[in-house]
């Protein structure tokens, strides 16, 4: 239950954040950001091109996190989905581009370094991060920056110099948030594969016994 709620607690910090980007017309990094250029690019939905991207990546997860990681990251995206989708209902307001640029992008890296104390993620690049701290114990805020950094990159050509600018800052600060919880992330992590063990550990025993 207490996992649960700062699940559900992440993710509306996270979608916060997100809401507070698009108002300010900051741009957001990882498979989100990547998926918005090529719907763009390709005159594709967003939920569509979002779907087959993560793909991958979620099978990668359940190889690797296991199944638990893997369902509770489909329910954390599906939640911040449809939070971020309440955003319609709000009366129209627009935040100055650096003001968002800040605010929304630490909001957003303390909602994910929420997800990522709790064993979920919001699919993506933030499951190849958590998987590369768990196996080489990277940073994964530097690993998140690095990812949102490529996508906006990306997308320079079609935002323009000042709102690229400000999104790399966005995204420095949410990447600075997750680095600071980086060892609580970490033991997460090590909590998540000493139950997988002690699942097998025991599971072998019964088959012995049996």
């Amino acid at each position: 239950m207490k996992r649960s709620f700062y699940i559900v607690l992440g993710c509306l910090l996270t979608s916060i954040g997100t809401i507070i980007l698009q108002h300010a017309h900051v741009m957001t990094g990882g498979t989100a950001g990547l998926s918005l250029i090529l719907s763009y690019m390709l005159d594709i939905p967003f939920g569509a091109v979002f779907f087959l991207i993560n793909i991958p990546f979620y099978v990668l997860a359940v190889r690797v996190m296991g199944w638990s990681f893997t369902v509770a990251t489909l329910v954390s995206v599906t939640l911040v989905s449809f939070m971020t989708g309440l955003d319609r209902l709000l009366p129209s307001f627009s935040i100055p581009m650096p003001v968002g640029a800040v605010l929304g992008g630490a909001i957003i890296g303390f909602g994910i370094s929420m997800l990522f104390m709790n064993r979920t993620s919001l699919g993506g690049t933030n499951i190849l991060a958590l998987i590369l701290q768990k196996k080489l114990n990277w940073n994964p805020g530097k690993l998140n920056f690095t990812f949102d950094f490529l996508v906006v990159c990306f997308g320079f050509y079609s935002i323009g110099v000042v709102q690229g600018l400000l999104s790399i800052l966005s995204i420095a600060i949410t990447s600075s948030v997750i680095s600071y919880f980086k060892s609580k992330i970490a033991t997460s992590n090590q909590s998540t594969q000493h139950h997988g063990h002690v699942k097998q550990y025991s599971a072998q025993t019964t088959i012995k016994a049996s």
